[in-house]
């Protein structure tokens, strides 16, 4: 049988996915790390310059992107429009995070579903040599998202569950692990992956101005009980769910997201401070997220699955 050949990927990135590039390259050799000027006029606009262009002549090329704020978004963009045009055999871009996913839906009329103009933008790509981009994208928050792309664009909606499966099969307790999703979206979005593990289902129920986190189904009692969802912000309702499981006789409680977005340090809530409570025994994360991981680093729970060689594979494919 014929073996399929690995392709060499010349591999681009933003300043703040250095070191998760870094980590992709050492993967394989097969991705080859190149590199980028990013430097600004007086007035702050871009001044940008991609090194060794005249050398992607027929080759195929990829960008690693973190739309972490809306400042960093057209510094990247303007190299993303750029490199498909170097005559490159393909183009793929990698965004782990596809920030405005959230807000995929209007719930009344105007409502702007900013993730629909961040789709439309990426379907602007120009197409290369050898077709449309390829668009990977980790646990993005709604499956349907995958519809608000044009044709220019093809996305590849990863996950990160493989990494989350992996680091609980390693733990002490791994036959005395429960699944808990926070609402029945996460339920939705990711039960499938994980059905080979007990489940507990949360859901938010209102009693009068509040809404109380509240067990639907499952039994925690006497379980180490992980939390999963795509991702956190200020965390409030993890903080909610823990204090569930734990009332109804959780042996302890972790938390898993691919995307630690954490807005306005709000990370710090889950740290292990002296004399406070450890209301989670871990809490992990993804790369997807560079800002985040720099800030969490070496502090507990936390802990940082990467997504280096999900992306070698992806970009290899």
């Amino acid at each position: 049988m014929e073996v399929s050949q690995k392709k060499q990927v010349y591999l681009f990135y933003c300043s703040e996915c250095e070191d998760l590039a870094q980590k992709v390259a050492s993967q394989s050799d097969f991705i080859t790390l190149q590199t980028i000027k990013w430097r600004s006029f007086d007035d702050g606009f871009p001044n940008i310059f991609i090194n060794n262009a005249q050398v992607l002549r027929g080759q195929h090329v990829a960008f690693l992107a973190s739309f972490s704020s809306q400042g960093v978004i057209f510094e990247q963009l303007s190299v993303i429009y750029a490199l498909p045009r170097l005559f490159v055999a393909s183009f793929t871009l990698v965004l782990p995070f596809f920030p405005t996913g959230s807000f995929e839906r209007m719930e009344e009329e105007g409502d702007v579903a900013t993730a629909f103009t961040l789709a439309r933008m990426l379907s602007n790509i120009p197409i290369s040599r050898g077709g449309p981009t390829s668009l990977v994208i980790y646990d993005i928050h709604a499956l349907q998202e995958r519809f608000y792309f044009g044709d220019h664009v093809l996305p590849l909606f990863e996950t990160g569950i493989p990494l989350l499966k992996q680091r609980l099969h390693q733990l002490p307790d791994s036959d005395k692990i429960v699944v808990a999703f926070p609402d029945d979206g996460a339920w939705k979005r990711f039960h499938k992956q994980l059905d080979h593990f007990p489940m507990v289902v949360c859901n938010k129920v209102r009693e009068g101005d509040k809404r109380i986190v509240r067990i639907k189904e499952g039994n925690p009692a006497g379980y180490h009980v992980v939390i999963v969802d795509d991702l956190v912000q200020s965390g409030g309702t993890l903080i909610e769910c823990q204090k569930v499981l734990a009332a109804h006789g959780a042996s302890k409680v972790s938390a898993y997201v691919t995307h630690g977005v954490f807005p306005k340090r709000s990370w710090e809530r889950f740290t292990h401070k002296d004399g406070l409570e450890k209301a989670f025994a871990y809490f992990w994360i993804t790369d997807s997220c560079p800002l985040t991981v720099k800030a969490i680093a070496n502090r507990a729970p936390f802990e940082v699955l990467s997504l280096a060689g999900s992306i070698s594979e992806a970009l290899q494919t």
